[in-house]
């Protein structure tokens, strides 16, 4: 890795708030984002807690990643990866996020409801820089045939990043293959991701339901699929699956704590090869 260039650190220029039940446990809470001096990052606040433990957003709190991505012990919070994607999408780079549960507002099963209440209120640009990191040469992480790697920027690139992730769940699945790419800038971000909603397989929504997890979901709350497709919902876009997995993997690669340029490519990757790419890249 080596530091191509930087740019201002940017925070809030006012205090947003979000409300809703977790997608975990179904349990109402409130969200509030609060500005952050420059170079604290980002952090999770327990306002539920004694003591109200902090928990920072990095890879090295990484204690899950079975299905979303959980930081910190029994004081942590489940589920960051949506909240995460929502602050580094929109470069907000310094925020405290205080909750008072174990994990975000589910919402719809994406990251438009946090966007917007970010976007609502505006960020500020801050005196200190935030360094951007590119690969020299492909650094990959894999298992099982599923990989996620970041590679170097290409000539004319700058200092951008482009996600892709490629979907593929084989022959036979109600999922067919499909490919997105995202070129992460805040404007692009919003429009084209946020709004991309969680997903799974039917089969895997009654597991969940069988292990207590989202009991309190209907088919329509979140993406599910059967057979035939969606179950009692509505694609938003053709390829929503594939830019969902973006948007995890922006919401991943947060974790690093500086902004990362290049190509970053994702197949069949969940959250534990994208925290694995994320802690390697840290070093």
């Amino acid at each position: 890795m080596r530091r191509i260039g930087s740019r201002h650190q940017r925070t809030l220029a006012a205090p947003a708030e979000v409300r809703g039940a977790g997608l975990v446990t179904g349990t109402p809470v409130r969200l509030r984002f609060v500005p952050a001096a420059a170079n604290a990052g980002l952090a999770f606040l327990r306002t539920d807690l004694p003591g109200c433990p902090l928990t920072r957003a990095v890879a090295a709190n990484v204690v899950g990643t079975a299905r979303r991505t959980t930081l910190g012990g029994d004081a942590g919070v489940t589920l960051v990866e949506h909240v995460l994607a929502a602050l580094a999408g929109l470069r907000v780079d310094n925020c405290l996020i205080e909750l008072d549960g174990p994990e975000p507002p589910g919402l719809d099963g994406s990251a438009a409801g946090f966007v917007d209440a970010l976007t609502a209120t505006g960020v500020v640009l801050q005196t200190a820089t935030r360094d951007v990191w590119a690969a020299t040469a492909p650094i990959v992480v894999s298992h099982n045939g599923a990989t996620v790697g970041l590679h170097p920027p290409a000539p004319g690139d700058g200092t951008t990043l482009r996600a892709s992730y490629l979907l593929d769940y084989g022959l036979g699945s109600p999922i067919p293959q499909q490919k997105y790419t995202l070129t992460v800038t805040p404007d692009a971000f919003a429009q084209e991701v946020s709004a991309c909603r969680t997903f799974l397989l039917e089969a895997e929504a009654h597991a969940l339901r069988a292990q207590g997890i989202g009991t309190h979901l209907k088919p329509d709350d979140v993406v599910v699929f059967g057979p035939r497709g969606p179950v009692g919902n509505r694609l938003r876009f053709a390829d929503e699956p594939a830019r969902h997995k973006v948007l995890d993997l922006v919401g991943d690669l947060a974790l690093c704590g500086f902004d990362v340029a290049g190509h970053v490519v994702g197949y069949r990757a969940g959250h534990a090869l994208n925290v694995a790419l994320a802690a390697k890249l840290v070093g």
